[in-house]
């Protein structure tokens, strides 16, 4: 069971990118996505979450710029990011939390970062 990032790169301040991270392998069921960032010299924080249900929650500092959305039957979560400043400059991580087998306990599955740099 992996996650795989696509998407990232160098942008300017203001333009936009996409990524998008796809869950693969025996899922059973996968619960809560998300997107994280870790920039330089901080912790890991959270960027947006995204419920089964699509209930969506946002870092203020993304709120109104970013939109989380998610596929269920492709088991894809994406994240649409307009207006970028520099300092959304970080590596991002997609997080799923999936259950293998029914009954069985969900795990946090975390898929290898991919960096955005935002150019002032």
């Amino acid at each position: 069971v992996q996650l795989q990032a696509s998407g990232g790169g160098l942008v300017q301040a203001g333009g936009s990118l996409s990524l998008s991270c796809t869950a693969s392998g025996r899922i059973f069921v996968i619960t809560d996505m998300g997107w994280y960032r870790q920039a330089p010299g901080k912790q890991r924080e959270l960027v947006a979450k995204i419920t089964a249900a699509a209930m969506t929650n946002y870092a203020d500092s993304v709120k109104g710029r970013f939109t989380i959305s998610r596929d269920n039957a492709k088991r894809t979560v994406s994240l649409q990011m307009n207006s970028l400043k520099p300092e959304d400059t970080a590596v991002y991580f997609c997080q799923g939390r999936i259950g293998v087998v029914p009954g069985g306990g969900l795990n946090d599955l975390w898929g290898l970062g991919t960096l955005v740099t935002v150019s002032s």
